[in-house]
């Protein structure tokens, strides 16, 4: 098996179909089904069940999933060592973030790094998924949650207070909620991944069992811009709830966790000056955001503790 070949073949055992695997690589998909027919001929083997539902491994197919795995960590680690010689700031580097983080504050700060180092090139991808730098879907990413893969660098870039907000055309149809009325009367908000991990919906510290939940939603960007239509209640870092003009509600109440952002980059990478420039560049845009929120005069607030 050749490096070219084995891509193709390590894409469709991570997609679901020839149209899946060949947007993963960037190619057509003809190209793709002309290229595992030519390997399987090559081979003597047929790696892949075609069925309805998407390409099924073989026997031969997965004693050929070991052996390819092997060929891209070794093609993955010596890419990583080359780029690691290099000494100039300037080429490709991939960054994955929330939607957030990159439409406040990621795509200003990219606009400065151009100025900077103009020969970078930076492609953003929003996505709430967990891409893997071990396999170079992306040099830099930027999560809310610490990933626990130990051969990775990860740093804490921001700790961000969390309370409750809401538009002024919401408190003016509903009013001001009570915190010992558990929201009763009020429409929620809601960040759809934490429905699925708690039993019961808290918004800053306080139970909203008598709360209607009036939208859940996917991404942090969504559930602000939610709020600020008006359609109800919902939790957001205070700097952003400020940024948006929303009313913040029981200002003396927050969100017992704080929103951590967490730098996560792949070691090897840290000596390469365009990875390391733009990941330096980056965190500073990140972390400077809690640090100016923090000095900036108060937005509006309403209700008590």
């Amino acid at each position: 098996m050749n490096w070219d070949d084995t891509r193709i073949f390590l894409a469709l055992t991570r997609a679901p179909s020839l149209r899946a695997a060949a947007r993963s690589l960037g190619i057509d998909q003809a190209t793709v089904g002309r290229r595992l027919n030519a390997l399987e001929a090559e081979l003597g083997a047929r790696l892949f069940l075609r069925a309805r539902d998407g390409y099924l491994l073989t026997a031969a197919g997965e004693a050929a999933l070991a052996a390819a795995r092997r060929m891209e960590n070794a093609a993955l680690d010596l890419r990583t060592k080359v780029e690691g010689q290099d000494d100039e700031p300037g080429g490709l580097v991939r960054v994955t973030s929330t939607d957030s983080i990159a439409v406040d504050l990621l795509l200003p700060a990219i606009g400065r790094l151009q100025q900077r180092w103009p020969q970078i090139r930076v492609d953003l991808q929003v996505s709430t998924q967990l891409l893997s730098l071990t396999r170079r879907q992306a040099d830099i990413a930027f999560r809310n949650v610490r990933p626990d893969t130990p051969d990775l660098v990860v740093r804490r870039v921001a700790s961000w207070p969390v309370g409750l907000f809401a538009s002024a055309a919401y408190l003016e149809r509903f009013g001001v909620p009570r915190p010992e009325d558990e929201l009763r009367g009020h429409h929620l908000v809601a960040y759809a991944p934490y429905l699925e991990n708690a039993p019961h919906l808290t918004l800053a510290g306080v139970p909203a069992r008598q709360g209607r939940i009036a939208a859940a939603l996917p991404s942090s960007l969504l559930v602000r811009k939610a709020v600020a239509a008006g359609i109800g209640i919902g939790e957001m870092p205070l700097w952003m709830g400020e940024r948006e003009g929303l009313t913040r509600l029981w200002p003396d109440r927050r969100r017992p966790h704080d929103y951590d952002v967490w730098l996560v980059m792949h070691p090897d990478l840290q000596r390469t000056a365009r990875v390391r420039e733009t990941a330096e560049f980056l965190s500073e845009a990140v972390g400077g955001e809690a640090r100016r929120s923090e000095t900036a005069p108060a937005s509006a607030t309403r209700g008590g503790a």
